[in-house]
């Protein structure tokens, strides 16, 4: 069983080392315990394309630093592949445990990491740089698509927990 994190950078206005944050997002997502082979993908966008997505999904106006898509799908149906019809009488029965399981997508803009990055200096895992505001926005996308959330004040205080945590053990040693 392992994690696959398929990351693409896909944007021209900061430089990315997808490599390095492919390795944070596999690190946090063996730390909270993903053990099923799994998929998840990591993106860097342009705001423009940012933008779009934070319209067209949250319904909100302007680019932001990072959004993440869940695949909430509790298991796949028997089915036709890939579209769930009938799996034909040619092909054995569907081995759920042999399927990987798609975590969803987390899509980070640089652009907008890099101008809110100075607002985040002397937090706690962060100078202000833009290499550890996109630590923080992988981290918690991540955190987003295995399902915490910060509706709530309780919900915030584990969700921010947990991000110190990863950022502690996984990108101030990177």
């Amino acid at each position: 069983m392992s994690v696959s994190v398929f990351g693409v950078d896909e944007q021209d206005d900061e430089p990315i080392d997808v490599g390095r944050w492919v390795r944070l997002a596999e690190q946090v997502l063996d730390a909270e315990g993903v053990r099923r082979t799994s998929e998840l993908s990591l993106l860097f966008v342009d705001a423009t394309t940012m933008a779009e997505l934070n319209e067209r999904h949250m319904g909100k106006t302007g680019p932001t630093d990072v959004l993440a898509f869940p695949i909430d799908d509790e298991g796949l149906e028997h089915g036709r592949w890939p579209d769930n019809g009938t799996p034909g009488p040619d092909r054995p029965p569907l081995d759920l445990d042999d399927v990987p399981v798609l975590l969803g997508d987390v899509v980070v803009c640089p652009s907008v990491a890099a101008a809110q990055a100075p607002e985040h200096a002397g937090q706690p895992q962060h100078d202000g740089t833009l290499v550890d505001e996109v630590a923080l926005l992988v981290v918690h996308g991540i955190l987003h698509v295995l399902g915490h959330d910060h509706a709530e004040p309780d919900e915030t205080a584990v969700m921010q927990a947990k991000e110190q945590a990863h950022l502690a053990s996984f990108h101030l040693r990177s």
